[in-house]
């Protein structure tokens, strides 16, 4: 199992700081996620159905009908590289490890690339894999240029796979709308925009046979009903949608500020997280756990992510938290 964000009760015991003491900045979730309402008995009651509504509100939202619901897009993730013969993958780095995991645990020979070797390895990959915009870079790829790699893999049966777990804030830089096309597969989630980590929805995006042996592959039901229709809902408020782009595009802003007021050098990031590179990366997460906020550490290369804070209180407690840190290295 790969180290993720969260794992807060397991920071409450190595720092003996009570579950309720913490700020999770670790997840890259919204901390204001969508307002979730009571769900009616009878989504409980019964087993789930797929005219139930999701689909329809799911294909309006993303711009297409060419959808598969999946239990979170860590679902297809796992799935789709047993869906090909094992053969040449490469996968951006740094980006989300599931996916280069996934890949290489179906006998898949793995390529690790930074940014600027895609276009030219495009040409001789059987998959190519990445985050848009980057976790944890923040880095976001040109739509036109996306397209470009999607028809010089599909000439030889390659495929695309992006993933687009982030990519609600900002969804006009999307691919959704592209999906059918031959070797396009683009991978959504309502858990980070939306704050639903805890529904386990997402959508493979893909062309209609693909999606079928998906489908075959993940077996029935693989969304539970009261997921189903808090997604419904979750999709098909727009004026929550609308509302919190404007929000989180203030907030990350806010946080890349922050963290830059502090000493610290934001290199990306998105609506709903910062990135800073830091040499010393483990020291300063260690530093902050021990104060009771929780961010993300990565080794490769060496820097943190933070998440947003939900609440003012939560804004002031991280700089001052940084505050008291950087007086302390500075004495």
């Amino acid at each position: 199992m790969l180290e993720h964000g969260g794992g807060l009760r397991a920071a409450a015991a190595r720092y003996g700081i009570a579950l309720g003491d913490w700020l999770d900045l670790s997840t890259g979730i919204n901390p204001q996620g969508w307002p979730v309402p009571l769900p009616p008995p009878m989504v409980w009651q019964r087993l789930p159905e797929t005219d139930d509504g999701l689909e329809t509100a799911a294909a309006a939202y993303y711009g297409t009908p060419q959808l598969l619901p999946v239990a979170g897009s860590q679902a297809a993730i796992q799935a789709l590289p047993w869906l090909r013969e094992p053969g040449r993958v490469g996968v951006l780095q740094p980006s989300y490890a599931e996916h280069a995991h996934a890949w290489r645990r179906a006998g898949h020979q793995l390529e690790w690339l930074p940014p600027d070797q895609l276009d030219t390895a495009a040409d001789r990959l059987d998959a190519l894999v990445l985050v848009n915009p980057n976790n944890p870079t923040g880095q976001g790829f040109d739509p036109a240029m996306l397209l470009n790699w999607r028809a010089r893999l599909a000439k030889r049966g390659g495929w695309l796979v992006v993933d687009e777990a982030f990519m609600d804030a900002s969804p006009d830089q999307g691919l959704t709308a592209q999906a059918g096309l031959p070797g396009l597969i683009v991978l959504r989630s309502l858990g980070k925009f939306f704050g639903l980590a805890g529904a386990r929805v997402g959508f493979a995006l893909a062309e209609s046979a693909l999606r079928e042996r998906l489908r075959e592959a993940l077996g029935p039901w693989p969304v539970s009903g009261p997921a189903r229709w808090v997604a419904t809902q979750a999709l098909t408020d727009h004026a929550w949608q609308a509302q919190t782009r404007i929000r989180l595009a203030q907030a990350g802003k806010r946080l890349a500020d922050l963290l830059q007021r502090q000493g610290l050098s934001v290199a990306g990031g998105t609506g709903l997280f910062q990135w800073a590179p830091l040499p010393e990366a483990d020291f300063w997460q260690d530093a902050l756990a021990r104060r009771g906020i929780l961010v993300r550490r990565f080794t490769n290369p060496p820097g943190l992510r933070f998440g947003l804070p939900g609440t003012e209180p939560a804004w002031r407690r991280l700089e001052l938290a940084l505050a008291g840190m950087r007086a302390e290295r500075l004495r």
